[in-house]
């Protein structure tokens, strides 16, 4: 049993901890940090990471089976489901030594174990049990980074079970390649599942509660997608439950109570569960020192602290947005407000973009046109379509769409929404215009370089004012 007396210990490793832990070290603190399984957390070891690596290999066989579009022959195209696997854990693993290679070298302690936390008085004490028993941390600072899991269904057989019913960690790592799949649940990693098991023959049926697919997204994007996604081949419900699994030797029988009250039996060989994440609340000794929980969330006010002296929370322990960059912000701003640093600023919800790495890519940030309206303003909304960019033609990619919302009076960008190719990468100049509260003058006087995707940003701001150029 050791004890251990950092300035600052966190609890989680995963995209919020491990950059608070190392803003802290830059930042003069002596610094901990506690891991119950492997350094970088969910979103590197079995979340967002590994998963883009999937959809890029989805997306190589997609290219490669329409080799003939682009003047080339590729014949007997296949694949070898176990060297996919093999490649994406590879990647995850090749990021996690990352991590450590970071927590060396910003001279971060790493303790392996499973913490909770008891009352102390500068902060809560925090016992740690390891492999060889039980350590003590008495820091003035504790960040609680312990992030989400799936949400599960015990009702109606849909608990997962690992073989049949799987949660992301299952479906990341198949025991077989299956020939149907039904996906419950139709938000980002919902869909993207969908997405890489379409693009390898899976037959795809997703089950989606409200009435559009991809929900947090502006009904217009969410449209085009479901749209898109049947041309390829899947089969979506919308306004629509899965009432009862029924487990068999091989196969599960699904039944689904559809829109208008009737319901309808699918068979499929696996069940993929994406219907939300919960917070990993349990254990940690949150009720002993008086933290309060909310939804399986930890409350906290704009500075993250959660009301007991020295106790912070940061990442998909406090709700949403559930993504690994908001995580991260969260661990600099608190960790820079602990340091008692100048000009921090609380998290801007508005300035978080979302991306979903389905084919074709999803991103957006702001507000949507529909919620824009809703909050009060009178908007302008401009669109532009992949199909009038050279960029994308050349690439084969002229199917998407590229829209903004503007505030009619001051001119700020409020929102923009992008459906097609490699919009995940595009949304980010949006994001910096929404963070330097660029108006459309700005964005209408920016240079952007041609022949870039870029460009249908630019024609986009500049539809939304009536001055479009190639459409």
């Amino acid at each position: 049993m050791a004890e251990h007396t950092p300035d600052l210990v966190v609890i989680g490793s995963g995209p919020g901890g491990y950059v608070a832990a190392i803003r802290a070290s830059q930042l003069g603190m002596k610094v901990a940090i506690i891991e119950r399984e492997s350094l970088g957390g969910v979103c590197l070891n079995w979340g967002c990471i590994p998963t883009k690596a999937l959809l890029r290999t989805a997306e190589v066989y997609t290219n490669m089976k329409h080799a003939e579009a682009f003047g080339l022959k590729a014949e007997k195209i296949s694949f070898d489901i176990d060297a996919v696997i093999k490649r994406s854990r590879g990647v995850a693993n090749q990021l996690s030594g990352g991590i450590a290679f970071l927590m060396k070298k910003h001279k971060i302690q790493v303790i392996n174990g499973e913490a909770s936390l008891t009352k102390g008085t500068i902060a809560p004490i925090v016992q740690v049990k390891t492999k060889s028993g039980t350590d003590t941390v008495k820091a003035k600072h504790v960040i609680l980074a312990t992030g989400a899991r799936a949400r599960t269904i015990p009702a109606a057989g849909l608990e997962p079970d690992g073989k049949f019913i799987w949660t992301a960690k299952e479906a990341m790592v198949p025991d077989t390649m299956p020939k149907s799949l039904l996906v419950i649940g139709s938000g980002a990693i919902g869909i993207e599942f969908a997405s890489f098991y379409n693009a390898l023959g899976a037959d795809i049926t997703v089950v989606e509660m409200v009435d559009t697919i991809l929900p947090a997204e502006d009904p217009e994007i969410s449209k085009l997608a479901e749209k898109s996604f049947k041309k390829q081949g899947m089969t979506i419900k919308t306004g629509a439950s899965v009432e009862k699994i029924e487990k068999g030797i091989k196969t599960v029988k699904a039944t689904i109570k559809l829109k208008n009250g009737k319901t309808e039996n699918i068979e499929v060989e696996r069940v993929v569960l994406a219907i939300g994440i919960v917070g990993n609340v349990e254990n940690l000794g949150l009720e002993t020192v008086g933290a309060k929980i909310d939804r399986s969330h930890i409350v906290v006010n704009e500075w993250l602290e959660t009301g007991v002296k020295g106790l912070y929370a940061i990442g998909d322990v406090v709700g949403a947005p559930w993504l690994a960059h908001k995580a991260s912000h969260e661990g600099v701003i608190c960790v820079e407000k602990i340091a008692g640093e100048k000009n921090v600023h609380p998290l801007n919800t508005d300035l978080i973009p979302g991306c979903t790495y389905c084919h074709p890519q999803i991103a957006s940030v702001g507000l949507t046109e529909e919620k824009a309206k809703k909050a009060g303003y009178k908007v302008k909304v401009g669109r532009f379509p992949f199909s009038g960019n050279g960029k994308a033609i050349a690439l084969g990619e002229p199917e998407g769409l590229v829209k903004t919302v503007f505030d009619q009076k001051t001119g700020e960008l409020l929102g923009a929404h992008m459906i097609g190719a490699e919009v995940t990468e595009l949304i980010q100049g949006f994001g910096l215009a929404k963070t330097m509260e660029a108006t459309e003058e700005d964005l209408m006087h920016t240079i952007f370089p041609h022949p870039t995707l870029s460009e249908m940003m630019h024609e986009s701001v500049l539809d939304a004012y009536g001055k479009v150029l190639h459409s």
